[in-house]
Parts: structure tokens; C-alpha cells; sequence
């Protein structure tokens, strides 16, 4: 029997051997394409090449590719765990041919790799092929069936529809039949019964597809008519994990070696028993599943978050969050404790796995402590909701409970949905999308304004040209403007032909400065950007708005928004350094007075990589490189030269692509004309904002100037102060003084200690007995500290000592009883006696038998506590 990592090395190996090039798998999180996410076919890294948009690399090629599919049309998550055979994430085994061969060798290798190779037997598998569709004038695919008549008897080849064996790209672009390869996994009893030909594509989960031969022939046309291809190619894709199920004879996905050492770890980390609990057992499989998803987005660079890819993510390890608390009692983190089993097993295949292991454990044990606050909070409110709708007769959650739930305590009303259907529960979604609707208006008149029309002055003009690259003065006109009112403050907003300000985008604040027409002034308070149009804001309108106007930027203000996404840049280049390259931008402020740079990472930076970072950027700076930007590039052009991209930024066809030495990015903002103009680089702290992210605040130039001279001028007052220009030798000789006499205070502490117990003795031998016990009760002066020594010192040398003691230090008082080891025979409880007694002193506190102490926050009550504990011991001694 074959091994998961056997049946993937056998598939490369043998397409290898028939003239393919072997290519690693692409990241499963898209960070190129619009119109994905994540991966969700093998083919997706090979697109450009099927639209013509690229040239091929080589003729053939073969791969083991990464798949996600939760989201959109190739939606599997609710069906993950509860079934055999779907998953969130997968791997698809695929062999592609870029205008080489076609049907005749994608069918045969098939073949040839299924029974030969993996020695799969011939009559348990099936092959559709396209019945044909006349409307769109294409054929049945007779080529194709007469292909597997070779190898398949005519009673297991199965003519399919459009919907089952015609693959399509997309509305338009590449398409065309295809061949799906089915197996019958059923026992032999079964199979007598029915024949497996009826069950091809009925939905029965032991009559399943391993394979699908695409042959792209076809490319449709806007409209949907369909033309030949200059080029056809081949694209096949074959599920490893249900390949697995059939090579090792397993009747589930998850009994494969793929998912057992993790559902063996999940049970032995929970204590239950696979196979033994139907709910438990989908907890498990969905947890299994759940895992290699996560650890594979964030190995790729997607970080759970709350938008887009992000959420997917999120949403994903929430689930099996929730599965592991409801059904395997777990209420700490544990899906973290399984990554170590999960790079065990995949690692070798996929190194990315083993490099980002510490992110990737890091990350969603975050996540987890989170959500499980979240989770226990939600539950329980839940249950009560539930338990109302269900004494009430009812069996719909209203709209308002679950939205409560949602906005109040972070509920997710997926997850309300998923635990009401298990309860026999539905949720009134139009009543929480009500809610939600009606929190996002509240919201709106919170921070209403009132807008007038816009006062059109030059309707021609549509666009507004923006120069403020090159210039912080331009003359302009006014095309158009308004009147708003927020807050109760009147202000205006005026729309430019052309302008020198920038407006706030990308993190970065914008430009502030003047309009000048003539003698007449008028403030730019803001710049914003509305349906990508620079608005600049001022607090009253021109005299005359028709006029021609001098636009200047507050150059001072400029040049330190500049100096400070400048220093971003340098920063970011520096933390990846100094870090590692998982570390992407999450997110950026710019003004001028400072920055704040939000950057994925997974533990707290140190002193010494902070110093580190700030080296490099402050080195950057004293290089003074100069600004190279292009702002005609292409996003292949950027990306050629190894720009940093943010994930999930949509970029056009041309970018400006910005480079400071060996830091390139895609920048849109205003920038320094080379780094020497930053001056200086200071960081002033770093923090955690949330799983995974942290954030850097920096100052540059005059301001980190101030910082340096602040810190400059304490340092000197510190050297003042203790008249000594090496302040780190003087703070040490302070330290060391003051040690010294900690020890001379602790010296004489413990003599007057010593003292007190000689004197005390000398006291006792002289005493009478009460039935044979010593009883001393008294006020004594020594630190609370010391009062257990002192305490010890004597019952240990006196074993019929019943002793109380009480201490006065300010506000706060103690109470402690000691007892003698002939004292505790005589039933006497030293615990019981501080507990009763040191109400006296409202306090509490307690001990062992022979030993016990009390504080208490009431100093006029330490005599009366004393007397009673005496009271107490000598009740006793009766």
C-alpha cells in the first residue's frame, strides 16, 4: 500500500519520465489576480498562459498544486466534516500540456499511470466523455470515446452533459469537453446490486471522480459563441486526497494517512476516541481539515483578519474553534499544538510549512484565545436565547437576539446559523440584516453632513490633474464647489482644474497650505479624495470663485508627510531585513508630525531587533539614495524588479513604482528627492494591535531631533544631579549604596529580632501555665516579613507555646498565631483562630496548624483581634 507522500512523488515521477517539467506549487493565497482570492484549481498559475496573455515556459509540465475552496462558486465548508470526501483546503495532482499533446496521450498516461503505475483495478473504474451540445453546435467527443474504447468496455464509458464534462474558464476565454474519470469504491455486495455506471455522478460518496481530463479546443467569445483555438492544450486534475482513499482501500478521505496522525493527535489531545461518537468524530475531521487550511494561507502570507481574504481565514479557524469547545471540551487553545504534526507530515513537500512554522503557531494560538473569550461569552448566550425560543414554542431566533449577539459580544451569525440548525433552529436573517442595516444608518446620522449641489463653474472639466509631484505651487481654477455642514461648522469644498495638493490616500494624510487670488487669502484646512477627485476643503468661499487662483502647498507640512512615508518605505525594507520576509505592510499613517507602520509579525519585537531596524534605516538615510520612481510602469515591470505589493490592492495598468536603494515599491504618495532630506529616524514604541500584527510609531527630522534633545537634556540633569559625568557608573554606585544599606537596615532588622526572641524567652521561662500551656498575646514592633522567623524561632524551642502576635505598619495590620508542637496535639487549630479572630481587624487570611497569618484594613481592631485569639486558645485549653 502507498503512502500519501509515495502516491504524490509516484505521480511527479511519472509524468516527469513522459517529458514533463516538474513545478512547485504556487502560493494558494492570489496575490496577482482580481477575480481570486485563493487558488482553487491547479490551473490558476498557468492562466496567463491559456489566455495567450504569456508565452509558455516549457511544452509540458506537472505539479502538485495547493487548493482552497470556501468561498464563491466552489463553495465545500459546510460540507467539510460532515462528509468523506470534501475539503477546504486539497491538493490537485496535475499534468498540462501548452499546445503539445492532446487527447490521445492525456488518455492513455491516465491509463497507463492508474493501472499500471498504481495498479488500480480495471473494472472498477468508469470515464465520462461529452454527450455533445447542438445549440452550440458542438459534437459529441467522439475522439475521446474512442480513446478509452482501447482501454474501458463501452458499458463503463458514460456520456455526460454540458454541466458535467464541458469546462469553462470563465463567461468567456479558453474552454472546452472534458473526460472525468470515476471509481467504485463500494463492496462487492454492493456493486452486485447496483451497477456502478448508474451511480457515476449521483452524489454517492464511494462512487467518486479522481480525475478530470480538461481538453481546451474551444475559446468563447463575448455573446457565447465558441471558436477553434490556434493552440489546444491539455489541463488535468486529480484529487490527491481522494487518490489516497482509494490507493490505501479507505472508505473516507480522512482514514488515509493524510489526516490520521492529526486526528490521532486531536483525540489524544481531548481524550475521545475516534470512531466512537458520530458528532465527535466530525469535530475531528473538521478540526483536520480546518488546520492544514490555516496553516497553509497564513505559510503564504495571509494573516486572519476581518476583511477579505483575511476573513475567509478567520472564519475558517473559528469554525473549528467552535467544534473543538462544543464537542471535544476543549477551552483552551489546541489547534496551535497541532501544527508540529502537520509539518511532520507535509513539511518535506511543502518547506514553506517548515520555514514559517513559529508564524504560523504563533498566529492562531492569537486567534484562538481570542476567539474562545468570544466563543464561551456567545454560547451560553446563545443557549439561553435558544432555551426562550424553544419554552415559547417557537423555532426561529429573531433578528434583533442575533444581531445582539453579533454586534454586542462578536458572535458570528454564520456560527448562530450553524448551532441553531443543529438545534432544530432556524435565524430570521431578513430581521438581523434589518438590524444591521439600521445600525449602519445610525451610524451615517452620527456623523451626518449636509450637502448642498455642487455650484458648477466649468462643466466641461471632469478630471483634475494632479502635479504636486513635481510642484507645491500651480495656478488653478475653480471648476466647481460646494457648501457642507458637519457639526454644526459651515465649510466648503472646491474642486480644481489642476492641483498641487495631495489628497489623503494610502495612509497618508492630506496636504494643507493656501489659495491665493490677489490680496486675498484663503486657508486649505484639508485635501480629500471623493470618487477619485481631489477635494480641498476651505472655511469660506473666494469672493470671487470664477477667478484665477495660486494654489500653494504648506511646504513645511509637505515635506514632513514626505519625510515620513519616506521612512515607511526604508522601514518596511529594514523589519523584513532584520525579521524575515513574512513580514508585509497591514497597514500605514502618514502625517506630518510622525508615522505608525502596521506590519504582519508574530511576537513581540526585542530591543535589539528594534535597534537593529533603526540602524538600517538611519543607514539608509546617511546614504542619502536618491528618489527613482517611474510612474508609467506595469505591474509585470514592477514585479520583475521586485516590488512590494500590498496583498489585496487592486493596481491598474500603469503603477508608480517607487525605489529608495534596495527598498522598491507601488506608491502612489509624496516622497522625499532622496533619503538624506529624512535627517533622522526614531522609533518611539511598538505594540500589538491584534493576532499577528504589530505597529511601529517612528518620528523623522526635527521631530526625532526634539525626542534626541529631550532625552539629551534628562541625561544631563540626571548628571547634575548626581555630580558625575559617567551617569551609568553613578546610577550603579546609587544602586550599589543603596544595596549596602538595605543590608545594614536587614542586619540591624534581624539583631532586634534576635533580641526580641531572647528577651521574649526570658519572659516565658518565668511564666505560669494555663493546663500546661504557655499562652503569650501581645503587640510586638518588627516587619510584617520577619514576623514568621520570629514566630518560629520561638514555638520551635518552646513546644508549649501558644502564641499571638500583632503587627501595626500604618494603615494595614497583621494578625499571626504560633503554636507548639505540644500545643497542636491538644486540638488547638492556629488557621481556624487568625480566621475567626481577624474580623476584629476586617481582614482575612489563614494558615497551617501550627502556624497561621491574617491582614486587615482596620488598625483600631488589632488589640481586640489579639484578645480574641487568646480568648480562643485558652476556651480550648478548658
Amino acid at each position: 500500500m502507498l503512502t500519501s507522500s509515495q502516491t504524490r512523488a509516484e505521480f511527479l515521477r511519472f509524468f516527469e519520465s513522459k517529458g514533463h517539467t516538474v513545478v512547485p506549487s504556487a502560493p494558494m493565497v492570489v496575490k496577482n489576480d482580481p477575480t481570486l482570492m485563493f487558488t482553487n484549481a491547479g490551473m490558476n498559475q498557468f492562466k496567463d498562459i491559456f489566455l495567450g496573455n504569456s508565452a509558455p515556459f516549457a511544452s509540458r509540465a506537472t505539479d502538485s498544486q495547493k487548493c482552497l475552496r470556501v468561498s464563491g462558486k466552489h463553495n465545500d465548508l459546510e460540507e467539510v466534516g460532515h462528509d468523506t470526501y470534501h475539503h477546504t483546503m486539497f491538493e490537485m495532482l496535475g499534468n498540462w500540456s501548452f499546445g503539445d499533446y492532446f487527447k490521445k496521450d492525456a488518455v492513455d498516461w491516465a491509463w497507463e499511470l492508474l493501472t499500471e503505475v498504481y495498479h488500480l483495478p480495471v473494472d472498477r473504474l468508469y470515464a465520462t466523455v461529452f454527450e455533445g451540445a447542438p445549440d452550440e453546435g458542438v459534437d459529441m467527443d467522439r475522439e475521446a470515446y474512442d480513446y478509452w474504447k482501447k482501454h474501458l468496455p463501452e458499458n463503463h464509458i458514460i456520456l455526460g452533459n454540458k454541466h458535467d464534462n464541458f469546462w469553462e474558464m470563465g463567461e468567456t476565454g479558453p474552454c472546452g469537453p472534458c473526460s472525468e474519470i470515476h471509481f467504485d469504491l463500494r463492496d462487492e455486495s454492493d456493486r452486485q446490486k447496483v451497477d456502478g455506471r448508474d451511480m457515476v455522478n449521483q452524489g454517492h460518496p464511494l462512487v467518486i471522480e479522481i480525475w478530470n481530463l480538461v481538453f481546451m479546443q474551444f475559446n468563447r467569445k463575448v455573446g457565447g459563441r465558441l471558436e477553434p483555438l490556434p493552440h489546444r492544450h491539455i489541463d488535468t486534475g486529480m484529487g490527491f486526497e481522494r487518490l489516497c482513499m482509494v490507493l490505501q482501500g479507505k472508505k473516507s478521505n480522512y482514514d488515509t494517512d493524510v489526516f490520521q496522525p492529526i486526528i490521532s493527535q486531536i483525540a489524544t489531545l481531548s481524550g475521545h476516541t475516534y470512531g466512537n461518537d458520530p458528532k465527535t468524530d466530525v469535530a475531528m475531521r473538521v478540526i483536520a481539515d480546518h488546520l492544514r487550511a490555516i496553516s497553509f494561507s497564513i505559510a503564504d502570507g495571509q494573516l486572519p483578519s476581518n476583511v477579505k481574504a483575511g476573513y475567509v481565514i478567520r472564519r475558517i479557524l473559528r469554525r473549528a474553534v467552535r467544534y473543538g469547545y462544543t464537542y471535544l471540551g476543549f477551552s483552551e487553545p489546541f489547534i496551535c499544538k497541532l501544527v508540529p504534526t502537520l509539518v511532520g507530515q507535509m513539511g518535506e513537500q511543502f518547506p514553506e510549512l517548515k520555514a514559517q512554522q513559529q508564524l504560523i503557531v504563533s498566529v492562531i494560538c492569537e486567534e484562538e484565545s481570542a476567539f474562545l473569550r468570544t466563543l464561551a461569552t456567545g454560547i451560553s448566550l446563545l443557549d439561553g436565547v435558544m432555551s426562550k425560543v424553544k419554552s415559547e414554542g417557537k423555532t426561529t431566533i429573531g433578528g434583533g437576539d442575533a444581531f445582539t449577539l453579533y454586534d454586542t459580544y462578536g458572535f458570528p451569525i454564520d456560527l448562530t446559523e450553524l448551532i441553531a440548525k443543529e438545534n432544530s433552529l432556524t435565524v430570521d436573517l431578513d430581521g438581523f440584516n434589518l438590524e444591521l442595516q439600521a445600525q449602519k444608518a445610525r451610524s451615517r446620522n452620527a456623523a451626518a453632513v449636509e450637502n448642498d449641489d455642487w455650484v458648477e463653474l466649468k462643466p466641461e472639466a471632469k478630471d483634475c490633474d494632479f502635479v504636486g509631484y513635481d510642484t507645491l505651487q500651480a495656478e488653478v481654477i475653480i471648476t466647481k464647489y460646494r457648501r457642507v455642514k458637519t457639526k454644526g461648522k459651515t465649510l466648503y469644498q472646491l474642486v480644481f482644474d489642476r492641483t498641487p495638493f495631495y489628497a489623503a490616500c494610502g495612509g497618508q494624510a492630506g496636504d494643507r497650505g493656501e489659495l491665493i487670488c490677489g490680496t486675498e487669502h484663503l486657508a486649505v484646512i484639508d485635501t480629500i479624495k471623493e470618487n477619485n477627485l481631489p477635494i480641498h476643503i476651505v472655511e469660506q468661499l473666494p469672493a470671487d470663485p470664477t477667478a484665477d487662483f495660486v494654489a500653494v502647498v504648506d511646504r513645511p507640512l509637505r515635506l514632513g508627510s514626505a519625510r515620513n512615508h519616506s521612512a515607511t518605505h526604508l522601514l518596511h525594507q529594514a523589519l523584513r531585513t532584520v525579521l524575515g520576509n513574512h513580514v508585509e505592510q497591514k497597514g500605514s499613517q502618514v502625517t506630518p508630525e510622525g508615522l505608525r507602520f502596521d506590519f504582519s509579525h508574530f511576537q513581540k519585537v526585542s530591543d535589539e531587533e528594534l535597534r537593529r531596524v533603526e540602524q538600517l534605516v538611519n543607514r539608509a538615510i546617511r546614504e542619502n539614495y536618491p528618489l527613482v520612481e517611474n510612474r508609467n510602469c506595469t505591474v509585470d515591470e514592477a514585479k520583475s524588479v521586485g516590488a512590494m505589493m500590498l496583498f489585496g490592492e487592486k493596481y491598474g495598468d500603469k503603477v508608480r513604482m517607487v525605489r529608495f536603494g534596495e527598498s522598491v515599491e507601488l506608491c502612489g504618495g509624496t516622497h522625499v528627492s532622496a533619503t538624506g532630506c529624512i535627517g533622522q529616524f526614531k522609533i518611539i514604541s511598538e505594540s500589538a494591535i491584534s493576532a499577528g500584527v504589530r505597529r511601529i510609531e517612528a518620528i523623522t527630522g526635527e521631530a526625532a531631533e526634539r525626542y534626541v534633545d529631550l532625552l539629551v537634556d534628562s541625561m544631563r540633569e540626571i548628571q547634575t544631579i548626581v555630580r558625575n559625568p559617567s551617569v551609568a557608573q553613578a546610577v550603579k554606585a546609587v544602586v550599589d549604596e543603596n544595596a549596602e544599606l538595605r543590608h545594614a537596615v536587614e542586619q540591624s532588622r534581624r539583631e532586634k529580632m534576635l533580641s526580641l526572641v531572647e528577651s521574649l524567652s526570658g519572659e516565658i521561662g518565668q511564666m505560669k501555665s494555663n493546663n500546661g500551656v504557655i499562652v503569650v498575646a501581645r503587640r510586638i514592633e518588627l516587619p510584617v516579613e520577619m514576623i514568621r522567623d520570629f514566630a518560629f524561632r520561638l514555638k520551635d524551642s518552646i513546644p508549649n507555646l501558644a502564641l499571638v502576635v500583632g503587627v501595626a505598619e500604618g494603615e494595614k495590620v497583621n494578625l499571626a498565631v504560633a503554636l507548639g508542637s505540644e500545643v497542636v496535639v491538644r486540638g488547638i487549630n492556629a488557621g481556624e483562630t487568625v480566621r475567626t479572630a481577624s474580623r476584629e481587624i476586617e481582614g482575612g487570611g489563614g494558615g497551617q496548624p501550627f502556624f497561621a497569618m491574617a491582614g486587615g484594613k482596620k488598625p483600631e481592631g488589632l488589640d481586640a483581634a489579639i484578645a480574641k485569639a487568646k480568648s480562643l486558645i485558652e476556651d480550648k485549653l478548658k
